[in-house]
Parts: C-alpha cells; sequence; structure tokens
C-alpha cells in the first residue's frame, strides 16, 4: 500500500517508460538487420532515421524513468504529499506528446523540411547526434525539466531533508543545467563539438550518476533493512568519487578535436579513474545485500539492484577503462569497442536501476503489496 496518494502519479511514468523501451529495442533490431540485409525496410526507415529514433527514445524513455523514480520516492524521503499532484501529470501529458510528435517528425518528414518546419532558421540547434530534436521540442523538455524541480524541490524543502532526497534534486537540476547547452550551436566545429560533450558526458558521466546513486540507495534501505547512516555514508564515497573524476574525465573526449593537448592528461588520467564510483557502487550494493536485516519479498527488485552495479562495472567501467587512455584510443576511436561500450554502460548503469526502481515500485502502485506474486517474479528474473 502507498505511504503517501500523491506518489500514484510515478505510475503512468513508468508505464511510458516501459513502452518507450520497447519501441526503442525494435528501433535497435531494425538497425541491427540494416547491418546484415543491407535494403532491409528502405527507403521507409533509413539507418539514419532509425538510429536517430533509437538514440532520442532512449534519452526519453529514461527521463521519463528518472521523473517517475523522483515522484515515488522524494514523498516517502520527504514525509510529506507531493508539493502538486497536479503539475506532475500536466508534464507528464506535455512531455509524451512532445516525444511522440518528435519521433513521428524523424519518420514522417524529411529531417531538412522538419527543420525549416519549426523554425530551426529562428535559433538553429538541430542536426547533431542525440541532440537531434527540433528547437520547439528541446523547449518542451526544458519546460518538463524545470517543472520537475519546481514539484521536487519544493517537496523536499517543505518537508524531511534526507542524503537520498538532497543528491537526486542535485543530479535533476545538473540534467536540466547542462541540457541548456543543446541550445549553444557554434559554427566553430572544436567549439560546437567542446561544448556539445558538456550535455552528453555531463549528463551521463556526471549529474546522471547522482540520480543513479540516489534511486539505488533508496532501494536497498527499502529491501535491506540496513541503517540509512550506513547506506549515506557509502552514497556520499560514490557521488564525491563520481563528480571528481566525471567532470574533469570529460576531457577525454577531446583528444583529437582540436583541443590543447594538456587535455590528453587530464582526460587520461581522470578517465581512468572514472570505473572507480562504479568498482564502489558494486561493493556498496552487494555489501547491503549480504548485511539485509529482513529478507524482502521482491527478490526481483534485488536482482536488478545487484545487476544495475555488477553491468554498469562492467559497460562503464571495465569498457570505458579498455579505450580511455589517449595512447589507446588513438587506435580504438569510433571502433566497435566505443559502440560496446556505449550500449552496456548505458544498459548497466541506466536502464537497469530504471527497471530496478520500477520492479520495485509497480506491485505497490498496483495494489499488490510489497511484491508481485512468486510467478510473476520467477518469469522477470
Amino acid at each position: 500500500m502507498l505511504k503517501y496518494s500523491s506518489q500514484a502519479v510515478a505510475k503512468p511514468y513508468f508505464i511510458a517508460a516501459i513502452g518507450l523501451f520497447i519501441v526503442q529495442v525494435v528501433f535497435g533490431l531494425i538497425m541491427g538487420l540494416q547491418y546484415v540485409i543491407g535494403d532491409f525496410l528502405f527507403p521507409e526507415i533509413p539507418f539514419n532515421v532509425a538510429r536517430m529514433v533509437h538514440t532520442n527514445l532512449l534519452i526519453v524513455w529514461l527521463l521519463f524513468g528518472f521523473m517517475g523514480a523522483s515522484y515515488f520516492l522524494v514523498p516517502e524521503e520527504s514525509e510529506r504529499e507531493l508539493w502538486s499532484p497536479k503539475l506532475a501529470i500536466a508534464l507528464f501529458w506535455i512531455f509524451l506528446v512532445t516525444g511522440a510528435l518528435t519521433v513521428l517528425g524523424y519518420l514522417l518528414v524529411p529531417y531538412a523540411a522538419l527543420a525549416e518546419l519549426t523554425g530551426n532558421d529562428l535559433l538553429p540547434t538541430m542536426g547533431r547526434e542525440f541532440l537531434e530534436q527540433p528547437t520547439i521540442a528541446k523547449i518542451g523538455i526544458v519546460i518538463v525539466a524545470l517543472g520537475l524541480i519546481l514539484n521536487i524541490g519544493m517537496t523536499v524543502l517543505s518537508g524531511r531533508k534526507t542524503v537520498i532526497s538532497v543528491v537526486l534534486l542535485t543530479g535533476l537540476v545538473g540534467l536540466a543545467v547542462f541540457f541548456l547547452f543543446s541550445f549553444y550551436n557554434p559554427d566553430n566545429l572544436v567549439l560546437d563539438k567542446y561544448f556539445w560533450w558538456w550535455v552528453v558526458h555531463l549528463w551521463v558521466e556526471g549529474v546522471w550518476e547522482l540520480i543513479l546513486g540516489a534511486i539505488l540507495a533508496f532501494v536497498l534501505i527499502k529491501v535491506t533493512g540496513v541503517d540509512r547512516e550506513v547506506i549515506e555514508k557509502w552514497l556520499y564515497l560514490i557521488i564525491a568519487m563520481a563528480l571528481i573524476t566525471g567532470v574533469i574525465g570529460t576531457g577525454h573526449h577531446y583528444f583529437y578535436i582540436g583541443t590543447p593537448e594538456y587535455w590528453m592528461w587530464l582526460g587520461s588520467i581522470f578517465g581512468a579513474l572514472e570505473p572507480i564510483p562504479f568498482f564502489m557502487m558494486t561493493l556498496f550494493a552487494f555489501n547491503m545485500v549480504s548485511r539485509r536485516r529482513r529478507e524482502h519479498p521482491n527478490q526481483a527488485a534485488v536482482l536488478w539492484a545487484l545487476g544495475t552495479a555488477v553491468m554498469a562495472f562492467l559497460g562503464a567501467g571495465v569498457w570505458g577503462f579498455m579505450h580511455t587512455l589517449a595512447p589507446v584510443n588513438y587506435y580504438t576511436h569510433g571502433s566497435q569497442i566505443t559502440a560496446a561500450h556505449g550500449h552496456m554502460a548505458f544498459y548497466g548503469a541506466y536502464v537497469m536501476i530504471v527497471l530496478t526502481i520500477i520492479s520495485y515500485a509497480m506491485p505497490i502502485l498496483r495494489g499488490q503489496g510489497n511484491a508481485a506474486p512468486a510467478g510473476a517474479q520467477r518469469v522477470e528474473k
């Protein structure tokens, strides 16, 4: 049973997240087939269009997951109802419609015509990898992010303040702030790439790690019964290492784009240190589960939580380390190692943490108690 009725607003976010995740996987499979069968679904869905849909859906569905997680866990952490459930529902529909129209635009309208149609000439922001969204869609994303921060921020400020809710809120603010660099589109290609990484790297190797850490800590408190103080100390250590290595580690993307050569050293050293927070996360998860004071009935959620830590360490940590040093990256850049790292890191760190919180929260949101029936959990595992 829900502790606070306003937590129910998380349910449509989680349903939308799973739905969009399935569509993203379908487009990934289409691209995989296009590698093998060159003209598969051509000219209806060219490879470049399928790739835009695939990568953009990744961002959109994970944001739905993060928002649903925030709306579910913050009332419990703050010990009060959400500041405005109506705002949360309104933002859900704004985001869903914006996302759906953007994807339909990619599929039905040639990209150049889409840019013209959506007024890209007034504020040119389109045409860059992962940031292909029309300017008007980017403005919609900013409105949704600001509304989320207002709602979560007011809830946190007026209730109990915990390490988990403050870390989560910090991550959400960072998410909104760094997305603003998607509006900066200089003509100089070096400048463009330099600040493009301020969205892409500082999201996934910086502030998103705070969101990941907060969600993982929340779930582990619930399923293990380990003292909050112990889990919070681990969380502090993990996010400190994530920020120290992640922010300066941006330099491992600056090796060969025309930036000063000191980025070779900074990028290599701090990039090589980036696996540390993920290794700590693995130790953290297994340590907490081994010290658990209760056997939680939702064993599927426990498995997802452990899987998040392991796969994040392998994908982001080990695979990232393999090609983060400048002398190695010189030979591996743009190879399949990059693609394997990107896919496994995203899946381990962010896909699995969203599935963790959905696995934990959905039985409660659906009135099934603390866990789905044993048979359903077996299927999920």
